[in-house]
């Protein structure tokens, strides 16, 4: 399964980056952008905590400030003595 993607217009200093960073890493500029693209598709699929999202979106970064989550302690239960009045 073969797939072609052409892209135009390409940033002559983009392109630049691209041929010295393949050359760097000994790939090619091909093998180069699948890589980059399979890494960017991984982060973006990665599932974050509901916790995170609520962070990202209405964190401090957006004026909001979220309260602490609360810690609430385990305390045991006590039955009372059946030979108590």
């Amino acid at each position: 399964m073969s797939s072609v993607i052409t892209v135009r217009d390409v940033d002559p200093g983009d392109k630049s980056w691209l041929k010295r960073e393949a050359r760097h890493q000994g790939v090619s500029m091909e093998e180069l952008v699948r890589r980059l693209i399979h890494e960017r598709r991984e982060k973006f699929e990665s599932h974050a905590k509901p916790s995170e999202a609520f962070r990202r979106y209405f964190g401090p970064d957006h004026g909001v400030e979220l309260p602490l989550q609360e810690r609430h302690g385990y305390r045991p239960l006590v039955f009372p003595e059946e030979n108590q009045p």
